[in-house]
């Protein structure tokens, strides 16, 4: 059996307004850096074999932390990095509505059918993110990882390793915390243990760091 935490990185500066956030490689708030630093003292007793994170930077500088306090490899994965968003890059859901408002209103029944203007397929996305789990699982077939990604992509390979429909996937986890995410145990098959647990030794600001689903 594994035991993979995939965990959204820590906060930026466009999460105040929940502006989309894809590609754009921004760094951590100096409240993201300490929930990278509270997520570390939790790795710390963690028993975790090993720690992965997608490219960009607001991933890497939440997981070397963790990786550091567990004294295990931080492996850095591009298949894990954030959809790209195309046109929405950077703007908040209200002012895709005043931009593009049949787009956005398709984008909202059905994300995956309809992803935003000029923005990645999520089935594409689906695909690299769940192959990039696929092997992390066959790499630490006995063990405990973490997996620092993000938001969308998260909740879209969840759904799909666990057997729910990755159409309703702002439906089924319409917030993420930061710093947190999805409990997956792999034996046989795909199972989810926990949505938004706290991985912190103690009391922190991140439970209250939630962005609505984008």
């Amino acid at each position: 059996m594994t035991l993979v935490y995939l965990v959204r990185h820590g906060e930026t500066p466009w999460h105040a307004e929940n502006r989309y956030c894809g590609r754009t490689d921004l760094p951590l708030t100096e409240r993201g850096r300490r929930q990278a630093e509270e997520l570390a003292s939790w790795a710390a007793t963690a028993g975790l074999a090993a720690v992965y994170s997608s490219t960009l930077r607001r991933a890497r500088d939440t997981a070397a932390p963790a990786a550091a306090a567990a004294g295990v490899p931080h492996q850095v994965d591009e298949r894990l990095v954030e959809l790209d968003f195309g046109l929405a890059e950077g703007l908040t859901s209200a002012e895709m509505r005043e931009r593009w408002p049949e787009q956005r209103a398709a984008f909202e029944r059905d994300p995956v059918a309809n992803p935003l203007p000029g923005g990645e397929d999520p089935k594409a996305a689906i695909a690299r993110g769940c192959e990039a789990l696929d092997e992390i699982v066959a790499a630490h077939p006995r063990g405990t990882v973490l997996v620092v990604c993000h938001s969308t992509l998260l909740r879209l390979v969840t759904c799909e390793l666990v057997g729910l429909d990755p159409s309703r996937y702002r439906e089924l986890f319409p917030r993420v915390a930061n710093t947190s995410g999805a409990v997956l145990r792999h034996d046989e098959g795909w199972e989810l243990v926990e949505f938004n647990p706290s991985l912190h030794t103690q009391s922190t600001t991140s439970r209250d760091a939630f962005t609505d689903a984008t």
